[in-house]
């Protein structure tokens, strides 16, 4: 019901759902291109299947439209990969334009939107951001991050989804979910449906942090600031700590060289005030390091 498709299959986490969706769907006579910053999940899920795998350039449609125009006439299938909401940048993907490119070259488009159902597209995620909403042929995601649960889910048409029970094998030969982690996550569901100002808190926060920090509006609640260095952006993690705020400090590999990073994610539980608060901390901390 809330990502408006006909089927839908508990995956024992989000890993799993993909490491088990993608093999099922493509093999050696097949093309899988994927967001070079997309989940290491759809990485591994793509080398799982044997397939072809092109890493294109990060929410570049042309470089897609290159790769596609030189490769896909020398497949059977072709899978477009993206998550919805980068989670390191806090990005949405271009979906209007990749689902108007999976069309003219007989693709599939996958999305992983594990950072946005709950927190963007009035709750329902990445796809339900754009006006019309963008549907994608596989939706998947998980029940941990916005839904505070754990888990992972795929859905799509009811063949698709006949088609994992028998063939997705980390469905297969893996144990189902706690009773307790599906309960908890049907009543986040119900949350997310019936109050939409939790729904909006997070993004709300975002932007109240960006502005007050001089920062390019969010498009999600995950907000990256850059501080190029690794020790650096642990020392300021440790000072934001002692003042009461556990904000992560993302360094390579996980996100590229010189890159490391405050991962900053909003909350309907957290305060205006402490909005204000944390982003004061964070100026104090760009101005001692000098980080524009």
């Amino acid at each position: 019901k809330l990502k408006n498709t006909q089927a839908c299959l508990i995956f024992g986490s989000g890993f799993l759902a993909n490491i088990g969706l993608i093999p099922a769907l493509a093999g050696t006579d097949d093309l899988i291109l994927v967001d070079e910053l997309a989940h290491a999940c759809l990485n591994s899920g793509a080398r799982l299947s044997n397939a072809k795998v092109i890493r294109f350039k990060h929410n570049d449609c042309d470089d897609l439209e290159h790769h596609l125009k030189s490769q896909r006439n020398l497949f059977s299938k072709c899978l477009i990969l993206t998550d919805t909401v980068f989670s390191m940048d806090g990005d949405l993907a271009p979906l209007p334009s990749l689902r108007d490119i999976a069309n003219r070259h007989d693709s599939w488009l996958i999305t992983d939107d594990a950072h946005g159902i709950g927190v963007v597209g009035a709750g329902r995620g990445g796809g339900f951001a754009f006006d019309p909403p963008i549907k994608a042929d596989v939706q998947m995601g998980t029940l941990s991050k916005a839904l505070g649960s754990y888990g992972g889910y795929v859905c799509g048409s009811q063949k698709l989804i006949d088609l994992l029970v028998n063939r997705a094998r980390s469905f297969v030969y893996s144990t189902g979910l706690p009773p307790m982690s599906t309960a908890a996550a049907l009543a986040a569901l119900e949350i997310i449906e019936q109050d939409p100002s939790l729904v909006d808190k997070p993004l709300a926060y975002a932007k109240q942090f960006c502005d007050r920090v001089g920062l390019p509006m969010p498009q999600s609640p995950i907000v990256p600031v850059i501080f190029g260095g690794n020790d650096t952006v642990m020392t300021v993690s440790e000072k934001l700590a002692d003042e009461g705020f556990l904000v992560s400090a993302i360094r390579p590999p996980t996100v590229p060289e010189n890159t490391a990073r405050l991962r900053i994610a909003f909350n309907a539980c957290h305060k205006s005030s402490d909005i204000d608060r944390l982003a004061d901390l964070v100026c104090e901390a760009k101005k001692e390091y000098g980080v524009n």
